[in-house]
Order: structure tokens, then C-alpha cells, then sequence
């Protein structure tokens, strides 16, 4: 531990955005009205793929910020109890803490319903940012729901920039959720204006669609979000897999075929993973069959986060993975 109590060895991730809770309807299938009931779920990607990272034996932080109520307290106090660092969370007493009703349809997958306005999450400012623990990152992560208003524009914007000037991996899922943009154009404009800074992007097969334009999901499309600069873009395809490109060399690997029960967390749990390894060993992005590994691994996670409903309880241990990709 360095002085100020900030982890300072260069193996932390530090996972930056919003945290919140899902209200899960205690029945599949049903519209929101229809619900008989909700479920707590606590979430919010950048939140998740932090708790990922500890669940894996990897050493993780989350920068953000909640509200002073219940529910804020009750969220950090999960951060906690996962291992996850929490000297970069804050408190804001005007503002409650973000709550979204997720309704999952038949097939597992998921529409949303925010209540945000302006939930604590998104008054986040660039002098509240705790600078010593992003700059101790060897990796920092972030979204695009950051993006959406300011002043958290700013602290997102600041903190990339200080964690680019430490020398950190910058890891970047848009995450979309396109009802809480003002419009598609301005989600489509505002993800892509902070593009070419990240080195690791990682976007699913909607997202490559939306953010293209195009109806098709390969190699031409997703090379049309490739930078120069980029290290590794990956696109998920759930069932079928995921796809990588680097400078070097580009493929596919099949995913794992299980009995998917919810897809929350699933994106989020694949990147933990990936971020886990790469901490361990930087030379697998050079690499095509270390990285193609570390891929299958990565699916293998993902894909056990699907048989369970919410994101967290369903996030595997490293012997939950291996023992699905020893026994596929």
C-alpha cells in the first residue's frame, strides 16, 4: 500500500462509471405492469466487471458515484464484500442513487426502464476524482453512459486523460442503452467522439450494428471501427462466440452452449476476464494462441453468467470457468 492507503502495484484495474440496481421482475416473461413482483439486483457494468475481476483473484477498484441513501450504502457495502477497493466511491447527498426495472423476456434477453433525474451517478465532477488511485492503474475500464451529461462528461473525459498520461491500458465498452440517450444519433455521435483513445474495445454484435449502420455482422463491418491505435477490438456474438482483431492477426472463438436463464452481466463478466489476464500477462494481445485462450476462458465466463438471474451472484471463480471449459 502506498502512504495514501491507494494500492499502488501495477496490477489494479480500475473500473470507472455508475452503479445502481436492477428491480427484476420475479417472473419471466412478463411485461413490467404485469410483474407480480421485483427482485433487488445490484449492477451497473463498470460496477460489474469490477466485481468480475475480484471474483476471478484479481485486484480490483470502482470510481463513482452514489447516492447517500440505502441503496448507495447498500452498493458500496457489495463492492466491499466482493473485494472490490472502494476508495474511489462517493457520496452525493442531493442525489439518490440510480434504479432501473429491467424486464426479461422469454429468451433471457432484457428491455430497461431508468430512474435517473439526475440520479447521484451522473454528478460525479473532475475535482472529486480520487487522481492517486486512477493513476495506480494498470488498466482502467469505462463505458459510455458516463458520456450522457455533465458534469460526469468531464470527470470521465479527466480521468481517462490521467490514467493515458500513467501509462494505463485504457479498456473501453460503450455498453449502450439507448433509452437514456436524448436520441440515437447523439448516443451513436457521443461513443465514437472518445474512440480513438482507448486501446481495448470491446462491443457486441448490436452495438457493431448500431455504431456502423451496417445489417452485417463481419470482418468489413467491424474493421470499419478499427483504429490505428487500438491493441484489440473484440466483438461478442452470445451463442456464437466472439470475434478479435489486432494489428497482427483476427479470428473467432465458439462460445460455450449452456442453458441460458438471464444474459445480464454476461458482456461484463467476458471482460473482467479478459482484463484479468492481460494484468497477468500483457505479451497475450501479441500472441494469437495465448490470446485465443485467454478468449475461450473469457467465453467460459461469460457463458456461466447467463444460467443465473442478476449479474453478481452469477459472476464466476476461475474454477467455475476452467471446470466448464475442462468438462465442454
Amino acid at each position: 500500500m502506498a502512504a495514501n492507503g491507494v494500492v499502488s502495484d501495477k496490477s489494479l484495474i480500475v473500473s470507472f462509471g455508475e452503479m445502481l440496481i436492477d428491480f427484476v421482475p420475479t417472473v419471466s416473461g412478463v411485461s413490467l405492469a404485469e410483474a407480480p413482483g421485483f427482485l433487488k439486483a445490484p449492477g451497473g457494468a463498470p460496477a460489474n466487471v469490477a466485481i468480475a475481476v475480484a471474483r476471478l483473484g484479481g485486484k480490483a477498484s470502482f470510481v463513482g458515484k452514489l447516492g447517500d441513501d440505502e441503496f448507495g450504502h447498500m452498493l458500496a457495502d457489495i463492492l466491499k464484500q466482493n473485494s472490490v477497493s472502494g476508495d474511489g466511491i462517493l457520496f452525493d447527498q442531493g442525489a439518490r442513487t440510480a434504479l432501473a426495472f429491467v424486464t426479461l423476456r422469454a429468451d433471457g434477453e432484457r428491455e430497461f426502464m431508468f430512474y435517473r433525474n439526475p440520479s447521484a451517478d451522473m454528478l460525479l465532477k473532475p475535482e472529486e476524482l480520487n487522481v492517486d488511485l486512477i493513476r495506480s492503474s494498470k488498466v482502467f475500464h469505462y463505458g459510455s453512459i458516463s458520456l450522457i451529461v455533465e458534469p460526469c462528461r468531464s470527470a470521465h473525459l479527466k480521468a481517462m486523460e490521467v490514467a493515458k498520461g500513467a501509462g494505463a491500458l485504457l479498456s473501453y465498452d460503450p455498453n449502450l442503452r439507448l433509452p437514456l440517450w436524448p436520441s440515437a444519433d447523439e448516443a451513436r455521435k457521443q461513443i465514437l467522439s472518445i474512440w480513438d483513445k482507448a486501446d481495448i474495445v470491446k462491443v457486441s454484435d448490436v452495438e457493431l450494428e448500431f455504431l456502423t449502420g451496417s445489417n452485417k455482422v463481419d470482418d468489413e463491418t467491424a474493421m470499419k471501427l478499427w483504429r490505428p491505435n487500438f491493441t484489440l477490438l473484440l466483438v461478442t456474438l452470445g451463442e456464437k462466440g466472439s470475434r478479435y482483431y489486432t494489428k497482427n492477426f483476427r479470428g473467432a472463438v465458439d462460445a460455450f452452449h449452456v442453458n441460458t436463464v438471464d444474459t445480464t452481466g454476461a458482456g461484463d463478466s467476458f471482460v473482467g476476464a479478459l482484463l484479468c489476464k492481460i494484468v497477468e500477462n500483457p505479451t497475450i494481445l501479441e500472441d494469437e494462441a495465448k490470446l485465443r485462450e485467454v478468449l475461450k476462458f473469457a467465453n467460459a465466463c461469460g457463458a456461466i453468467t447467463t444460467t443465473k438471474k442478476g449479474a453478481i451472484p452469477a459472476l464466476p471463480t476461475e474454477a467455475d470457468a476452467l471446470a466448464l471449459i475442462n468438462g465442454a
